[in-house]
């Protein structure tokens, strides 16, 4: 595309430019704070998954208890009390318009022990415990699946911001700078080609 060297296409450049230095600003800012979002959201996703590892050793340690003690019949017998329907919204949520999907829980996954539709009298204390760890596992499992489509969302976005800022920077900005200064040049040179025609001019006069 051929840029002529007037005034008015200079003014337009310069326009531009710093158009293009407003939207560099605005990109890194809002990708700033969508770093800092994924940091404060990787937190608590590690810990988590962190949980869901240290709490899964203990519920198999007091379910190898649980069926030393009732055995593999009385143990699957309490399973079938313990089914039920859990309620789960998939909600859309907004940072800096960024959207992406939560995870909302109707149910608590973690009772108390007589909300589990048992006689709790007749089951040993270990197999509560083995139960209490898988529920509680279970709410750890919600939880990691909404912190897995907030980071995969915020990943995505960062890097997108990453290339849009690194386009404009090294690309689109010192383009519009090489063209500034080239209409510039030209614009000076031919000014003092003017003045020095017309003071040529004026002498033969």
């Amino acid at each position: 595309m051929i840029i002529h060297h007037t005034r008015s296409n200079l003014l337009l450049m310069k326009e531009k430019a710093v158009s293009v230095g407003n939207s560099i600003g605005i990109l890194k800012a809002r990708r700033q704070a969508l770093i800092q979002e994924f940091l404060n959201t990787t937190m608590p996703f590690l810990r988590t998954r962190k949980d869901i590892t240290e709490t899964y050793g203990k519920a198999l340690d007091e379910l190898a208890l649980s069926l030393g003690h009732m055995g593999r019949i009385g143990v699957e017998s309490i399973t079938y009390a313990l089914k039920r329907d859990m309620r789960v919204n998939i909600t859309e949520k907004s940072i800096w318009g960024l959207k992406y999907k939560d995870v909302i829980v109707h149910d608590a996954p973690v009772r108390d022990p007589d909300a589990r539709g048992y006689d709790i009298t007749a089951t040993p204390p270990r197999l509560e415990e083995c139960i209490y760890f898988f529920e509680k596992i279970l709410d750890s499992m919600l939880e990691i699946a909404a912190y897995e489509s907030k980071l995969k969302r915020l990943s995505d976005e960062i890097t997108k911001s990453t290339r849009k800022i690194k386009v404009l920077e090294e690309r689109i900005l010192p383009d519009l700078r090489y063209q500034i200064r080239t209409i510039t040049q030209y614009i000076s040179e031919r000014e003092r080609e003017t003045y020095f025609r017309l003071k040529r001019f004026k002498g033969s006069l």
